[in-house]
């Protein structure tokens, strides 16, 4: 495994949704002005392309754009990880060598989903892909999405095939794994927090930080999470933990990112509260309930005093 700056790949990295226009376009503007939010927010770095940004419902060519318009518009002042994976070898391919060729900081590769391949599958398909880019990169490990899970073994394969391969974003209720991976590969390796839940409990047993949807919602609350975990203080980092669960659940009333997107749009953080199919906006019934999750929050408040 490649050595890694101290800091790199380390923190609150969160998965930024993709902004539609009404009539459907990606509104590029709108996600560079997310990128400078998040910035100004205190967040670590950002992922381009994770499932909170849609990525099934966007073309190849769509997604490599919003690559290169996160890698402007962060300039240097925090990492940018592309996540690559696809359905398709050959799409991940393409999307691997684009972004590696944009200038990404790192890559995020997901597991490929619906397929369900053999173990062995998963090792050949990585190889393969490690062999288009000299960047760091992360496999993707989110069984409930993708139906296929990795084990152990396999990540110890991948690793003595691919010097570049440094982490795994781990989104499973499976803690024991995470004890397992660190034991195996030191603390060096990069486990990101990919269940909101986790946050606290996975940082302290030596997570690298999160790619938390809920990172669009209340940014300077993630980052401080791992912050103050990272230091030692877990006192704070509980506290922490207990005044973000009721806005991590509720990311999660309706399938990912729709309670996200309107949130976002009820704060002022998004101008349009818009999708594509089979995707959807939330419903009337739902709405109400996510504004009482922000206002207990305290989030709606602070956007009354502005």
């Amino acid at each position: 495994m490649r050595s890694l700056d101290k800091s790199f790949l380390r923190g609150s990295y969160p998965p930024l949704v993709t902004p539609f226009s009404d009539a459907g376009a990606v509104d590029y503007d709108a996600y560079a002005a997310l990128v400078d939010q998040q910035i100004a927010a205190g967040t670590h770095g950002i992922v381009v392309n994770g499932t909170t940004s849609e990525p099934s419902t966007l073309t190849v060519e769509e997604r490599n754009k919003l690559v290169d318009v996160g890698i402007e518009a962060a300039a240097g002042r925090v990492p940018v990880v592309a996540a690559t994976g696809s359905q398709s070898f050959a799409e991940s391919a393409a999307l691997t060598e684009h972004a590696s060729n944009a200038g990404a900081d790192a890559l995020l590769i997901v597991t490929p989903y619906y397929i369900r391949p053999p173990q062995r599958g998963l090792v050949a398909y990585y190889r393969e892909l490690a062999k288009r880019t000299d960047k760091p990169w992360m496999i993707y490990h989110i069984p409930g999405r993708t139906a296929v899970s990795v084990t152990l073994e396999t990540l110890q394969e991948v690793a003595s095939a691919s010097e570049d391969f440094v982490g795994i974003k781990h989104a499973v209720i499976e803690l024991a794994l995470v004890s397992e991976m660190l034991r195996t590969f030191g603390e060096e390796f990069r486990i990101f927090v990919g269940l909101e839940e986790l946050s606290f409990p996975m940082l302290c047993i030596g997570a690298a930080g999160m790619m938390n949807a809920v990172g669009n919602v209340w940014p300077e609350a993630v980052a401080e999470l791992y912050e103050s975990t990272a230091a030692g203080d877990m006192a704070r980092g509980r506290a922490l933990h207990f005044k973000l669960w009721e806005l991590n659940k509720a990311v999660f009333f309706d399938t990912n990112p729709i309670a996200i997107k309107y949130m976002m749009r009820r704060l002022g953080q998004l101008p349009k509260n818009t999708h594509r199919l089979p995707m959807m906006p939330a419903a009337p019934e739902l709405e109400p309930r996510l504004d009482a999750v922000l206002q207990r929050a305290g989030l709606l408040q602070d956007v009354a005093a502005k």
